[in-house]
């Protein structure tokens, strides 16, 4: 008996009465196997089939043949299996686990999903990005047109507050866990063991002589799997058996590391984040958790996605212990220190904040929904992802300027593969390619089939998926699943059976890789070999040694992400030609102007652009006078503002609209010298007509460009509210500094201010003017921004230590009735008040 067991009756309870709710159980607690076995009793199902959602393949064929053999059949019948390559459901399966892509074609097929009376979310927890979206879409069917419909959320660990936030108020069970209690061994890393292998090598000695049972690695990915692999070889006991587990792995290698082992046999397991959850592999009772997790982090500026390895979270790492106390008392070695240990991360964070939107976007386009406000999420996208799948798409051409999908748009999702493969397959097609661009589409829909160090040409790639090349590195099992992929999406777009229709040349390959890809096509920078500009104003570079970098274009398709220079892992050639024909209504051709400073003049040509990418640029001799002005602006950003002809009166207006903005800065413009700059189309070009040369910018007046960007309204407010000039006692005007540190700063004789009491203020009496009060020889005596509290304190010393240096000038005991003199005494000789 499993614990979920225990409320199982009240579980069913609940979806008798309430169409939603969310499960917790912890890892081993049986929800997985369970729970869809136990629904197929409830009357509510009538004779409509249960639908669970599982995150990872594996996961989906264990699960479902674990309940086909708890029913005594296999999968297939009662209950079934879809993934994305392997299928076994028949008329009689009343359970289909399923992996998360196919959740989505389901609904989008029929938003009713009238065949099925419940779907269940199993490891919401994960929360990854197709989770997120078919819960979304799930709901809002259920909520529409599916009243009926049950929705079980499933999880180990859940933080219900923001699942709550989308399912509102529903009931929450949870259920305790089997977990047999697990001690944990902190192994920091030693100094001589920095590289994560030589840990990881050297406490699964220790484990193996200091514990019994099977043991279960963790690593972030299968690069590292492989090393420590080669670094065991020989060095393990003889009934010691090694298996990794990896996504990547072949079906029968998966199922042999899940599998028991023998008897006698201890099993090793290497694995991956997929063995966190979900998974049983019996007889493990020790976990070495290297701490570390691989996630693929999107970055909107680049379009790239790179991989990043991390810190795991605390989450996590409470979900790898447990898989050490599933049947049994059991050990779990982290390799960091006890107080690293506080310093994790409380959760990884969903995958939708970091990860692609393009195929949600396309998704949701289909589904009716334009932008991401539009759907209830758990947590919602970042609005610069959102925006660069927009982007993306609409230069596939499968979203309208309004968001909208279009004809070509439906064709390209209803193939299933991520929106850039599948316009290159059924575009491919129009170039007679179709075949080679599936066979393309399915090499680069899973991970490099050759691996690192194999050099960047995808030639190679299809080579090997033709058969005409056979290194011995391949995976068996993932070649044939990549010829099986190549032909499914032939088929699926009309390619016939995945060959090329013609007889391919060297830049083919380039040429359809550049439909998926038009963002990315290089132009090899002048003398530098390996490095690229990319059409996405991006850098690139292949390695040193690499043979595609003696080709001038080409077209990558896999590269780091690094935002400087990426590195190329996945390329081909393409030829000019090419790249104009296929991508023509991608080139823009434009009539530009700069700056060029070596030669001192304004330069035009017209320019003819694959995005960032200049493909061709010819000398305009006669551009006309807009184009120079342009250019004029660019050399203005070039040089900097400070270039610009500015005035003592230019800058003292610049002083004073930024103090009012500081106070008012939802009336105000924003006249900073970075705002200017940005803006220089707006205030600047309207003064420019006539002007040719440099000599020309030189000889304007800024003062009413700049306050062009005044309305009539604000040019008076200016003068009323930050004036130029301030009249004092003696009846002149002078004029205020708002350049000042700590502006605005008046400077006067300090007797030509007695009488003055109160400090002036300027921006509506907000800002008090900080006053320089000077000698007769106009040296500072003092600085204030409270006269009357300088005419109280501070006046009897300055009157004391000034008077019989300037006996010529007044120096009354009382300045608040004094009158106010510019000049000196009346008459001569007069001595000083005493």
């Amino acid at each position: 008996m499993l614990p979920i067991d225990q409320i199982l009756p009240e579980l069913k309870q609940t979806l008798e009465h309430t169409t939603t709710a969310l499960l917790q159980a912890p890892p081993g607690a049986g929800k997985t196997t369970r729970v869809p076995l136990a629904l197929l009793e409830a009357p509510w199902r009538e004779d409509r089939k249960i639908l669970m959602l599982e995150p990872r393949r594996l996961a989906a064929r264990s699960a479902a043949r674990f309940m086909a053999g708890q029913l005594g059949e296999s999968a297939g019948q009662t209950v079934g299996y879809r993934t994305r390559l392997d299928t076994k459901v028949s008329a009689a399966t009343r359970i289909e686990v399923v992996t998360e892509g196919i959740l989505t074609r389901l609904i989008q097929a029929d938003p009713l999903l009238e065949d099925y009376a419940a779907v269940l979310f199993d490891e919401f927890h994960e929360r990854s990005l197709q989770a997120d979206l078919g819960l979304a879409l799930v709901r809002e069917s259920q909520q529409a047109l599916r009243e009926d419909l049950r929705v079980l959320v499933m999880s180990a660990t859940l933080d219900t507050a923001p699942i709550a936030r989308v399912l509102g108020d529903v009931p929450v069970i949870s259920s305790e866990g089997r977990a047999y209690p697990v001690q944990v061994l902190y192994r920091p890393a030693p100094a001589r063991q920095a590289r994560l292998e030589d840990r990881v090598v050297a406490v699964i000695h220790e484990a193996l002589a200091e514990q019994t049972g099977s043991l279960l690695v963790f690593l972030p990915g299968a690069g590292e799997i492989r090393r420590v692999e080669q670094r065991l070889q020989g060095q393990l006991p003889a009934n010691v058996r090694l298996a990794p587990l990896y996504g990547n792995l072949g079906t029968e290698q998966q199922d042999r590391a899940i599998a028991p082992a023998g008897d006698g046999e201890r099993k090793l397991v290497l694995a991956t984040a997929i063995a966190e959850t979900s998974l049983t592999i019996d007889g493990v009772r020790v976990v070495i958790d290297g701490g570390q997790q691989r996630r693929a982090v999107f970055d909107p500026n680049s379009g790239m996605t790179r991989l990043v390895t991390g810190r795991v979270s605390k989450a996590s790492a409470e979900q790898r212990k447990g898989r050490a106390g599933r049947v049994e008392p059991g050990v779990c070695y982290r390799l960091w220190s006890e107080s690293e240990q506080y310093g994790l991360a409380e959760f990884t964070p969903p995958e939708i904040q970091e990860a692609d939107l393009a195929p949600v976007v396309l998704e949701l386009a289909q589904w009716g929904a334009r932008t991401a406000d539009q759907v209830a999420w758990v947590d919602p996208p970042p609005a610069a992802h959102w925006q660069q799948a927009v982007d993306l798409l609409q230069w596939l051409d499968v979203l309208g300027p309004d968001g909208a999908i279009n004809d070509h748009g439906k064709a390209v999702q209803a193939i299933g593969a991520h929106p850039r493969l599948a316009h290159m397959v059924i575009r491919g097609r129009d170039l007679e390619l179709g075949g080679l661009a599936a066979e393309v589409a399915a090499l680069l829909g899973d991970r490099d089939l050759l691996g690192p160090g194999a050099g960047a040409d995808l030639h190679e790639r299809i080579r090997v998926l033709r058969g005409e090349q056979r290194p011995d590195r391949v995976d068996p099992a993932r070649l044939k699943a990549a010829r099986q992929s190549a032909r499914l999406l032939a088929e699926s777009a009309g390619s016939g059976t995945g060959g090329p229709d013609r007889a391919a040349s060297d830049t083919d390959v380039g040429r359809v890789l550049a439909l998926a890809y038009p963002d990315r096509v290089g132009r090899r920078r002048p003398g530098q070999q390996p490095r690229y500009q990319l059409s996405n104003g991006k850098g690139a570079r292949l390695r040193d040694d690499d043979a595609l970098a003696r080709h001038d274009w080409l077209v990558a398709a896999e590269l780091d992400g690094q935002s400087r220079e990426a590195t190329i892992y996945l390329a081909a050639p393409v030829l000019l030609p090419e790249l104009e024909q296929d991508l023509a209504g991608h080139i823009r051709v434009a009539d530009e102007a700069d700056w060029d400073d070596r030669r001192g003049t304004v330069v035009a040509r017209q320019v003819r652009r694959l995005g960032a990418l200049v493909l061709q640029d010819t000398e305009l001799p006669k551009p006309a006078p807009a184009l120079i002005q342009q250019g004029l602006l660019a050399a203005v950003r070039d040089r900097g503002l400070a270039s610009l002809p500015w005035t003592e009166a230019a800058r003292q207006w610049q002083a004073r609209v930024r103090l009012l903005a500081q106070v008012e800065p939802e009336r105000w413009p924003d006249v900073s010298d970075a705002a200017l700059l940005a803006t220089l189309e707006t205030w600047l070009a309207p003064f420019l007509p006539g002007a040719q040369r440099w000599a020309d910018l030189q000889r304007l007046d800024l003062l009413p460009a700049l306050n062009s960007l005044l309305d009539y309204e604000l040019q008076q407010s200016l003068e009323a509210q930050a004036p130029a000039r301030l009249t004092i006692p003696t009846g002149q005007g002078v004029a205020l500094d708002y350049t000042a540190d700590n502006g605005p700063v008046l400077a006067a004789k300090l007797q030509a201010l007695f009488g003055w009491t109160e400090t002036p203020r300027v921006a509506g009496g907000r800002v008090p003017v900080v006053i320089h009060l000077l000698s007769p020889a106009q040296r500072p005596l003092a600085v204030t921004a409270d006269l009357a509290s300088f005419w109280r304190n501070a006046y009897p010393e300055v009157r004391k230590d000034m008077r019989g240096r300037y006996p010529k000038h007044p120096w009354p005991e009382d300045p608040f009735t004094a009158p106010a003199q510019q000049g000196t005494k009346k008459g001569t000789g007069t001595r000083p008040a005493r």
